[in-house]
């Protein structure tokens, strides 16, 4: 019975790395709940062009593949920063 709502709370919760929500990542909006009760700013409306839109969702890919390598960058120098440089002669 609640499942539907727990996963529309994983999918419209930012992820910590991209800072955006799955939602978003896939569809290129937020999604809409109950209760926004606003209207969408002008800014934030998808186009209806597909060749425009089919643009905005690419830049979104691409933002999305930066934030995760720079997270990911970021990982991993802080489960480096006590590791030795071990050097194996034959």
């Amino acid at each position: 019975m609640f499942l539907s709502h727990a996963e529309f709370a994983c999918n419209s919760a930012p992820s910590k790395a991209t800072c955006l929500s799955p939602f978003k990542e896939v569809n290129g909006i937020d999604s809409i709940s109950p209760l926004d009760l606003i209207p969408w700013p002008l800014d934030q409306k998808p186009s209806a062009d597909a060749a425009v839109r089919v643009e905005e969702i690419r830049m979104i890919h691409e933002l999305v593949r930066s934030r995760i390598e720079k997270t990911n960058a970021s990982y991993q120098a802080h489960a480096n920063k006590h590791k030795k440089k071990v050097v194996f002669q034959p």
